[in-house]
C-alpha cells in the first residue's frame, strides 16, 4: 500500500461549503425538521453534489437542501420543495416516481413523484452522524452510508432503519455504494479501506487495498472489470472483481469524485480543480482534460445521444465529451 496523508469526504465537502455562496445565519435552533430549503433563482448554480437519473426522471442536489429536477434530460432545471436546509450528499432514483436523497444529520428524503416533492424520513442531528451515500435495490430494500462507519439499511422503502456494519472494528467513513454487474456491492472508504459483498449486503469483505489514502468510489465496467478512485488523483484497475489492483497513469494530483462509462466504452472520471480524465480504449488508459473555470466536480452522468450533465463547485452543466475534450 501506499500511504499519503489522509483527507475525508466530509472534509471535503465542508471545504467545498466553506468556499461557495454564503450561507445565511442560521444557529442550531432554528435548523428543524419542518423548515423547507429556500426556493433560490440561481439554485442550478449554487454548490451541488450529486445526481441521478431514472427512465425520464432526472434530479440534483446539494448545499443548504437544494434539490433540482429536469424532465428535459437537463435542458431546464426547477427547484424541488424540501423540508430540510441540510447539505444533501446524495441521491439515487429508483424509477419515474421513487428516490431517496441523504445528507447532513443523518437525513433521509423520499420522493414519490419523481423528485418534484420530498418528505422526511430519518432525522437524527443528535448523532451528528452525515450519511454520505444511498442506493436501493427496489422499493423496499435500501442501503445508506455515512460517517463513522455507519451502514444502514431498510427493508420498508426508507420507513424505518436498522444499523449494520461492515466490520466490528472499523469505523472509517463509508464514502461511496456501486454495485458491480453481477450484483456484487462494493463500499469505498477513508484511510484506504474497501468492502466487498457478494450477498446482497448479508454480510461484508474487507478487500486487500492498493492505497492507504481516502476512496472516493468504483466504476463497474461492462467488461466485468472495476475502476477504482480518490485522493491525490490515484486511479486502480481490477480484473478479479477486486481481488487485485493495477495503478493507472492519471498526470494529476486532483481528488477524484466521480466516473461514468458511454455506450461506446468511454470512460469519463472527473474530481477537483475542474479535472476531467478520458479514457477512449474502455478504461486501459486516460487523457487528462482540465476544465478552464477549474471548477470542482462532484458527479457526472451519461445522458442520451453523447450528452453529459456534470455537478460540482459551478452548479449543473450540460456538455459532450467533445467539448470537455476541447475545454482548455
Amino acid at each position: 500500500m501506499q500511504k499519503l496523508p489522509q483527507i475525508s469526504l466530509l472534509g471535503f465537502i465542508a471545504l467545498l461549503l466553506a468556499v461557495s455562496l454564503p450561507l445565511q445565519a442560521e444557529t442550531a435552533a432554528t435548523q428543524t425538521e419542518n423548515q423547507y430549503a429556500v426556493i433560490a433563482p440561481l439554485a442550478e448554480k449554487s454548490l451541488l453534489l450529486d445526481i441521478s437519473q431514472s427512465e425520464g426522471a432526472l434530479v440534483v442536489v446539494g448545499e443548504r437542501g437544494h434539490i433540482l429536477w429536469s424532465d428535459d434530460n437537463g435542458e431546464s432545471w426547477t427547484q424541488a420543495s424540501v423540508p430540510t436546509r441540510n447539505t444533501l450528499t446524495a441521491v439515487h432514483l429508483l424509477n419515474a416516481q421513487l428516490g431517496w436523497a441523504v445528507g447532513h444529520d443523518g437525513v433521509v428524503l423520499h420522493t414519490q413523484d419523481g423528485g418534484r416533492n420530498w418528505s422526511l424520513q430519518r432525522n437524527a442531528a443528535e448523532d451528528e452522524t452525515p450519511l454520505l451515500d444511498v442506493w436501493f435495490r427496489d422499493a423496499n430494500e435500501g442501503f445508506a452510508v455515512g460517517a463513522y462507519g455507519l451502514l444502514l439499511r431498510t427493508q420498508d422503502g426508507g420507513k424505518s432503519w436498522s444499523q449494520q456494519s461492515v466490520n466490528a472494528d472499523d469505523d472509517f467513513h463509508l464514502n461511496k455504494l456501486n454495485v458491480a454487474t453481477g450484483g456484487e456491492i462494493y463500499l469505498s472508504a477513508e484511510a484506504g479501506m474497501l468492502y466487498r459483498s457478494v450477498d446482497a449486503g448479508n454480510n461484508w469483505q474487507t478487500l486487500e487495498s492498493p492505497y492507504e489514502g481516502s476512496l472516493f468510489g468504483l466504476l463497474p465496467l461492462p467488461d466485468n472489470s472495476l475502476l477504482l478512485f480518490g485522493l491525490r488523483g490515484h486511479l486502480f484497475r481490477s480484473n478479479d472483481a477486486g481481488d487485485s489492483w493495477q495503478l493507472l497513469k492519471t498526470a494529476t494530483h486532483a481528488l477524484l469524485m466521480d466516473a461514468a462509462v458511454l455506450a461506446d466504452g468511454t470512460v469519463l472520471i472527473v474530481g477537483m480543480d475542474g479535472v476531467v480524465l478520458i479514457s477512449h480504449d474502455h478504461g486501459q488508459n486516460f487523457q487528462l482534460h482540465p476544465q478552464s473555470n477549474r471548477k470542482g466536480i462532484t458527479a457526472i452522468l451519461n445522458l442520451e445521444q453523447g450528452r453529459l450533465i456534470l455537478v460540482g463547485e459551478a452548479g449543473v452543466r450540460l456538455t459532450t465529451v467533445t467539448e470537455l475534450e476541447s475545454d482548455k
